[in-house]
């Protein structure tokens, strides 16, 4: 560890590889709420959140576990899920007012079609003003989770240990996950009717 007069301790979120002081200062200055999105290893948080003096204050949120209580049987942390997610925390803010923001993805590599592209859109098809590349987004299949009912189709036949072990929470859960597509039809239409 350094050490003399000179040395200077670097705050503890940036030791903590938590925070990048840069990128948050060019969010705040924009003057916009942000639509924080945090993907984890099982589940996706989206938040809209506000700078204040006294720290962020979030408007509204969603999270996996939201889409569980509306019956949501597929994992949490997919593209699916992630645009189901987004599309709920954008519903929530604008019945509270904010209608724009700005995204704000962390430390997350920012790869087209990835899980924190299709919460951008779920809030985007929301109704909220966020500034973005429709490059960006998944595509319209994989946002429906056709992919996944593929794959599975496919591991089914070829592979049945295989299948049971890769979509064997699918199957516990009592959803077939070639039925996925119609599955994440019936959980939009819960989430616009909430």
């Amino acid at each position: 560890m350094a050490r003399g007069p000179n040395y200077r301790v670097k705050f503890r979120r940036i030791r903590e590889g938590r925070t990048r002081y840069p990128k948050r200062l060019r969010l705040v200055k924009s003057g916009k709420p942000r639509l924080v999105v945090r993907r984890f290893a099982n589940s996706i948080a989206v938040q809209v959140v506000e700078f204040t003096p006294e720290g962020d204050r979030t408007i509204a949120s969603a999270t996996s576990a939201d889409l569980k209580r509306l019956g949501w049987k597929g994992h949490g942390g997919n593209v699916p899920a992630a645009y189901l997610v987004g599309f709920l925390a954008a519903k929530r803010a604008i019945a509270k007012g904010v209608d724009e923001a700005v995204l704000d993805i962390g430390f997350a590599t920012p790869v087209m079609g990835s899980a924190p592209f299709a919460a951008l859109k779920g809030a985007v098809d929301a109704g909220m003003n966020i500034p973005h590349s429709d490059v960006a987004f998944p595509s319209e299949e994989r946002i429906r989770g056709e992919h996944v009912a593929a794959y599975a189709t496919v591991l089914k036949k070829e592979n049945p240990d295989a299948y049971k072990r890769q979509f064997g929470a699918y199957i516990k859960k009592g959803l077939d996950p070639a039925d996925l597509p119609k599955h994440f039809e019936e959980i939009l239409a819960r989430v616009k009717a909430e």
